[in-house]
Order: structure tokens, then C-alpha cells, then sequence
């Protein structure tokens, strides 16, 4: 959730349909990596998902947190994590870090790997090949803006900022410069008779 709530303030801030935009594709990456070897449909996979007994994971959750803990590293690479108070180590490191634990802890490695996978999808297609000269892929779709400004979640992102009523400045009254160089002595009482 912390880092979750760091990308949202931070990276994604204003942004909230490409937020919600990376949390679709992610899903969706994740659960066609998951069910690529039965040749579904995303609906049939999902279907499959709630209805057979062991293909169940809930929602494929640790998936999803593994794609936030990824574009979060991605986004703040030097920031120092300390695990469990024992290690420190750069947030870029921080995925693999807490691969190596699920491994030691035995823990199944594939929703972990999936959302490894998922995150680094959407960050090269989002932010690395638009840096090396290509165009954003992977741009938001206008309607995921629509749906956004529907259901008014987050910031407006066409709207203009307009202040609010009543604000005025701190000070609006006339100035007095004072020059100490004047021969003439500097009076308080002199700036309320006027």
C-alpha cells in the first residue's frame, strides 16, 4: 500500500486515468500470462478462474502488488529500503529483494514473476521506449479519460485551475519604502494618518 500510495502522489499525480490505465493492462497482462497454456478467451479465463477449484487465486492479487512494487522501483531507483530492519538496499533492488525472500519463505514464484513481468511491460512501453526515441505505445485510452471524469475520481485533467473565492492577497493596501538615509525620522504613527 505505501508505495502504491507514493506512485499515486507522486508519479501519477493528476493522473488518475493512467493510473487506473496501468492497474487494466496489468490485469490483463497478468491474467494472460497466467492462462496462456488453455488458448481462453479473457473471459473464459476468468471465468475458469472462479469456477474450477484449482486454477482459484484470489484476483491474482500478489501479482498486482508485485507490478506497483516494480514501477515503484522503476520510478524512485536510489531511494534506500530497509528490509525487516536487517538490509538496506536501493528501491531499484527492492523486487528481487522480496523474489528472493517469497523463495527462501517458499512461497510459488510464478504470481510473483507475473507481476514482475507485467510492471516491467508497462514501464518500458510507457516511459523507456518513449525515452529512447519511440512513441508511447501504450498511451491511455480516451475511454479510460471518459470513465475517469464520469464517476469524477481524482483530478480533472482538462480542467483550469480557478481560485477560490474570497482570496484575496495578504496585503492589498498601499507600501511604504524606508529609507534610512533620509534626514527625516521614521514615525510609525506617520503610516496609519495617511
Amino acid at each position: 500500500a505505501r508505495y502504491g500510495v507514493q506512485l499515486e502522489k507522486s508519479t501519477f499525480e493528476r493522473r488518475t486515468a493512467d493510473f487506473l490505465w496501468m492497474m487494466i493492462f496489468s490485469s490483463y497482462i497478468i491474467a494472460e500470462f497466467f492462462f496462456s497454456s488453455w488458448d481462453f478467451y479473457v473471459l473464459s479465463e476468468l471465468l475458469a478462474l472462479s469456477a474450477i477449484p484449482m486454477l482459484w487465486t484470489p484476483f491474482l492479487g500478489v501479482s498486482l502488488v508485485f507490478m506497483l512494487l516494480y514501477v515503484w522501483s522503476r520510478e524512485f531507483p536510489t531511494a534506500q529500503i530497509s528490509i525487516y530492519g536487517l538490509v538496506t538496499l536501493k528501491a531499484f533492488y527492492l523486487p528481487w529483494a522480496m523474489l528472493a525472500l517469497d523463495v527462501i519463505f517458499g512461497s510459488p514464484l510464478l504470481p510473483n514473476f507475473l507481476g514482475i513481468i507485467a510492471g516491467h511491460l508497462y514501464y518500458f512501453l510507457t516511459v523507456l521506449h518513449p525515452l529512447a526515441g519511440g512513441r508511447n505505445i501504450l498511451a491511455t485510452p480516451r475511454w479510460v479519460h471518459k470513465l475517469v471524469a464520469f464517476w469524477r475520481l481524482g483530478h480533472p485533467t482538462n480542467a483550469s485551475v480557478q481560485p477560490e473565492r474570497g482570496a484575496g492577497g495578504a496585503f492589498t493596501g498601499r507600501s511604504y519604502r524606508l529609507n534610512l538615509s533620509s534626514s527625516r525620522p521614521f514615525f510609525p504613527r506617520s503610516l496609519w494618518s495617511s
